[in-house]
């Protein structure tokens, strides 16, 4: 990816290091996929969490539970250095045994090949 233009073929290739930082639970690996500074918002009121520690440590809480992780992503559109993706994970819960499936919506911005901000919309459903 250079400073100016993402490409969907980039923003895939991002979307699969993230797949595989999820189905892994490597808090690390995830936190690796994005600059020092970025902001990482999962929920729209919340505060964003900040910079590579902060991600690591939001990822390594909220993994902790999750086991069987299966994550599916798509490009919706790229333009400049944003790109849009729709994804959806299914997962159990170690602590109850219960699947649960998540939908979501990403728009991630880039600095060259690393996010330097994300944010996510997404719902939750246990069948």
């Amino acid at each position: 990816m250079s400073a100016q233009e993402l490409s969907a073929a980039s923003l895939e290739s991002w979307l699969a290091r993230y797949e595989q930082a999820w189905e892994q639970r490597d808090a690390a690996q995830a936190a690796a996929l994005f600059t020092d500074n970025a902001s990482y918002q999962e929920m729209p009121f919340d505060a964003p969490k900040t910079g590579r520690a902060g991600i690591r440590d939001y990822w390594a809480t909220v993994t902790a539970d999750q086991r069987n992780i299966d994550f599916k992503s798509q490009v919706v559109a790229v333009n400049g250095q944003t790109g849009v993706a729709r994804w959806s994970a299914s997962l159990t819960s170690a602590a109850n045994g219960a699947r649960v499936e998540l939908d979501g919506v990403f728009i991630l911005k880039f600095d060259g090949n690393l996010c330097s901000e994300l944010r996510e919309w997404w719902h939750v459903r246990t069948p």
